[in-house]
């Protein structure tokens, strides 16, 4: 059997988001053992990234294979920034006359760096996407759009760490004597095993961890001192207020903020600031208010797998505002 060809295969089913449980751990163990087998699937991954969409099909197909491994040599001779404009211009127009959310394999970006032991990724989900991904240890993962984790991958660590700027949710597997660490710019959630949600994006004011089962634990980093450890028990949500320096522990409807992993997003009285920057990372598009002043309405409501035009509609037929594409940009202004 050629090993290369099955490993070929593998890595194509990974980053189409069709592999799981024992042979991606079997996929991630190969990677570790060397830094040509890093480098491989490196070179694999970013051909898959640049070329076409049914790139499993022809994984396993020589002469198929081939013609690919072409196809990208050609593609790989064009401007790098006309190629890049060319596709964020057709992303843009998708996004705002078709897609909703987009739920799929989560890719792979980069290597950190790789020693006896230890392998750092960097996966994301861009603006306009949610992504899946299952860890080694068989704890998943959805990471909501406009954000990125870097996680660990080694047999040797005493405990589990990620990196998340953005937000994701976690179905931790519990394991004995390795607990799993979330590390945001401001604390720790540190857990065995449990079902919890990670708010934390740059440009937003809060820092929000929501717990829906078993129990987490959040813990000072640098940035932010705290006198103690808080505990937080289910259905209650940690705030961390970046510009008051705040924290506070209250009661909430967990559905409200997790929701957003089952394609949906649920809204109570919040003003419209806010729901364009959700809007944006949802939908992947620019919106500009013409004016300010409609910041401050309120909205009640709920939108599940609507576009963004029957979103504006619905939101259009509840608050004074109207709204126009302009270019690759949808424009609001009051009635």
């Amino acid at each position: 059997m050629n090993l290369k060809k099955t490993i070929k295969s593998k890595i194509i089913a990974h980053l189409d988001g069709d592999l799981s449980g024992a042979e991606l751990q079997e996929l991630f163990s190969w990677i570790k053992k060397s830094k040509e087998n890093a480098r491989y699937y490196t070179e694999l991954k970013d051909m898959w990234e640049a070329s076409i969409s049914n790139a499993s099909e022809i994984a396993d197909t020589g002469q198929e294979w081939e013609r690919f491994l072409k196809k990208i040599d050609k593609r790989k001779k064009q401007r790098p920034s006309q190629y890049k404009l060319v596709l964020n211009a057709w992303m843009k127009v998708a996004a705002i006359l078709v897609i909703g959310v987009l739920i799929g394999s989560i890719v792979v970006k980069f290597f950190d760096r790789m020693d006896d032991d230890t392998m750092y990724f960097t996966s994301v989900a861009p603006q306009g996407s949610v992504s899946q991904m299952i860890l080694p240890d068989s704890t998943i993962i959805y990471l909501n759009a406009g954000s990125e984790i870097k996680y660990k991958i080694g047999e040797n660590q005493k405990k589990r760490e990620v990196f998340l700027n953005g937000e994701a949710w976690f179905k931790v597997t519990k394991i004995e004597n390795r607990p799993f660490v979330v590390h945001t710019n401001y604390y720790d959630v540190n857990v065995l095993g449990t079902e919890f949600n990670v708010k934390t994006y740059e440009a937003d004011s809060l820092v929000e961890t929501t717990l829906e089962k078993g129990c987490v634990f959040i813990s000072p980093s640098d940035k932010f001192k705290m006198s103690e450890i808080v505990k937080l028990l289910p259905n209650e949500q940690f705030v961390f207020d970046k510009k008051k320096r705040t924290l506070e522990v209250k009661k909430v409807n967990t559905k409200y903020f997790t929701a957003w992993k089952d394609n949906k997003l649920i809204f109570v009285n919040m003003n419209l600031k806010d729901l364009i920057v959700i809007l944006e990372r949802k939908y992947g598009v620019d919106i500009e208010v013409k004016n300010k002043a409609i910041l401050n309405y309120h909205y009640d409501g709920s939108i599940k797998n609507e576009t963004i035009i029957e979103v504006l509609e619905i939101i259009k037929n509840t608050l004074p505002i109207k709204y126009k594409i302009v270019g690759q940009k949808i424009e609001i202004e009051s009635k």
